[in-house]
């Protein structure tokens, strides 16, 4: 039986795996990184052991130092979590032959499948249907579109897409750069895109009496840069005759390799119902919670039993229901998915959803880890309900700090495309994302006048209001190129506002606001941190409309010393300058959307381009700097 788990891992998995712990009995382990030796994870575990550093590879990858605190602490098993070490098999073997349990598959099965080109060979084998290679040498044309894919590791990192045959040289040295510093391995492979595809997969629970169980379909299409942001289960709109052979390819997979533990097979399911095999992750998902929702199980608990040596039952529990998960995130899709950085002041959902966080409020957002806030969960008798309520909860939430993607998940699960799950495909965000992140009707002077309004109750001991005229009062607030200048008075009469004729204050405080806005009583929140001021109002009936605004108070008098020179291309996120262009140098001339260099920031790359044509007079940077926010990368000249 085991006593004591160390989670080899971070932040809301390892929150996750303590929770069922603490539930079965079982005492907990944490290891934590320099950068993290506050966060929540670490406090919630009975023990921890500090893996001294901040960088993934002086820490969460090093497999000795996490099987030395196992040791150290009295642990006697390892859960790996997903990503770092999970689907390392040499950590999986190190960790049995330190004489502790694995709450994982066998080191060969990991190792059967840690190469995706060989994992196709052995499904290959078994009748799993796959997709053909093909040889970058001989494509043609009539091949396009193709897609570059790093052999090891996984969530989009090394991967491209090839839409021109011209571009297929430059993608695959550029995915094998990628995966060579994610993965420490630098071959791709190449095959056809599926174009209109879904992205299925099947979760699978096997022990190690011969019993595998094929816990239904999941449904992850909608990706950015190849990474999953909404997903659900059971797969909707999927013919019964195609589920099952899912279901029966899957177990293929895993009694090929042995499987014992959870593990997904993900597949590719074109628009005319054939599925092709992808990968098989020989771990727990991220997405894991879709599946425990419908079924009624606790996954975790499963990997415990079966790591114990204890069998499954013969067949699992039924599916009843539909789940949906949306992944919060700390980024800015409207620019290019740039991760965002900063204090989460707070992060609040309403009751009845299930929220699997890593953070909590008050916490740094930095830039070592994956930009991933939260996990948010929502379970219903039917697919229609459990959107709309996963929707409304998204869209109620009270997110106070850097720049999410929560409008985007919630304008994503009310699309027409989605909510047809006949339409759903791995395209969703190349077609959609410019109507998604579109600025919508511009209601945002309301909501910065509610906070100007509770700026000045929160300043004056009486609440603003005076008894004899008076100028306007005027604050100035920023939202993104937005400015909005709120000049108001408030007196006996009331509230007089220029700039909102129809609107009428009924009551106002230091944190709330209630205003009649064309006759309609709205209610707005009011939180200021710093010189940012969030406000939160009830959202309006039958319109996507925002109904969260982050505004930036503004100085009265701007410092003049914040001006940069003209041409200045500054940093939009902390990272690490890890490309420039191949002989570029100062003086070079350079065209409009010419990439000059690629910041790593997040587990993610970004392009820095040039702005307009002209000549790079300053390149100050070199490869591997680290640079903040508004660190000066690059000057173009465009009068030269």
């Amino acid at each position: 039986m085991i006593r004591s788990v160390l989670v080899a891992n971070r932040g809301e998995i390892a929150r996750r795996v303590f929770r069922t712990c603490r539930e079965l009995g079982i005492s907990t382990v944490a290891v934590y990184s320099d950068a993290d030796a506050g966060a929540c994870f670490v406090q919630e575990a009975d023990t921890a052991v500090r893996l001294p550093g901040e960088a993934p590879a002086d820490t969460y990858l090093r497999g000795d130092l996490i099987v030395a605190a196992a040791r150290a602490a009295g642990a006697d098993a390892v859960h790996p979590g997903y990503g770092f070490l999970s689907e390392n098999a040499g950590f999986a073997a190190a960790v049995a032959a330190a004489g502790l349990a694995w709450i994982g598959p066998p080191p060969a099965a990991i190792e059967a499948m840690a190469s995706k080109t060989r994992a196709k060979e052995l499904m290959a084998a078994a009748g799993v249907p796959l997709l053909a290679p093909v040889d970058p040498g001989a494509a043609t044309a009539a091949d396009l579109p193709l897609l570059v894919k790093a052999a090891s590791g996984g969530g989009g990192r090394g991967m491209r897409l090839v839409t021109e045959l011209a571009a297929l040289d430059e993608e695959l040295t550029a995915a094998k750069a990628e995966a060579a510093a994610a993965f420490g391995d630098g071959e791709v492979f190449v095959e056809p895109y599926v174009v209109g595809g879904r992205h299925v997969e099947v979760q699978i629970l096997a022990d190690a009496h011969g019993t595998v169980w094929t816990l239904g379909t999941r449904d992850c299409s909608l990706q950015r840069r190849h990474q999953k942001v909404i997903e659900e289960a059971p797969a909707p709109a999927l013919p019964d005759d195609l589920r099952e052979t899912l279901h029966r390819a899957a177990d293929r997979a895993a009694r090929a390799i042995d499987y014992r533990g959870a593990g997904t097979v993900e597949f590719l399911v074109s628009a005319d119902g054939r599925a092709y095999f992808l990968e098989m992750n020989t771990r727990l998902q991220v997405e894991h919670p879709v599946t425990e929702a419908v079924h009624g199980l606790d996954l975790v608990a499963l990997q415990l039993r079966v790591a114990e040596g204890r069998p499954l039952d013969g067949e699992p529990p039924r599916p009843h229901g539909h789940a949906v998960e949306a992944r919060l995130y700390a980024e800015d899709p409207a620019a290019d998915w740039q991760p965002q950085t900063g204090t989460l002041h707070r992060l609040a959902l309403l009751d009845g959803v299930r929220l699997d966080s890593g953070v909590r409020d008050g916490d740094t957002i930095g830039v070592h880890y994956d930009p991933m806030l939260a996990k948010v969960i929502a379970w219903a008798p039917t697919r229609d309900e459990a959107v709309r309520k996963l929707a409304g909860a998204l869209e109620r939430a009270a997110i106070h700090g850097p720049v999410t993607n929560r409008d985007l998940l919630v304008r994503s699960l009310r699309h027409p495309e989605f909510t047809d799950p006949g339409a759903l495909d791995t395209g969703f965000y190349d077609r959609n994302l410019a109507a998604l992140t579109a600025d919508g009707a511009d209601g945002g002077g309301v909501f910065a006048l509610a906070a100007a309004l509770a700026d000045a109750a929160g300043r004056s001991r009486f609440g603003g209001f005076r008894n004899v005229p008076s100028g306007p009062q005027t604050k100035t607030y920023a939202c993104g190129d937005t400015e909005y200048a709120i000049r108001y008075r408030l007196g006996r009469d009331g509230l007089s506002a220029e700039e909102f004729p129809g609107v009428r204050l009924l009551t106002h405080g230091a944190d709330e606001v209630v205003l009649e806005v064309d006759g309609v009583r709205r209610r707005f929140a009011v939180a200021r941190h710093g010189d940012r001021v969030h406000v939160d109002a009830p959202p309006l009936n039958g319109t996507d409309a925002p109904c969260a605004w982050t505004f930036t108070a503004l100085p009265r008098f701007p410092d003049p010393a914040a001006r940069t020179e003209p041409g200045s291309l500054l940093a939009p996120m902390p990272g690490t300058v890890v490309r420039i262009a191949p002989g570029l140098t100062e003086g070079d001339r350079v065209e409009a959307g010419q990439p000059l260099l690629w910041l790593e920031a997040m587990k993610m790359e970004h392009k820095i381009t040039a702005p307009a044509a002209g000549t790079l007079t300053s390149l100050p940077v070199h490869t591997g700097r680290q640079v903040e926010v508004g660190t000066l990368l690059a000057v173009v000249d465009t009068t030269a």
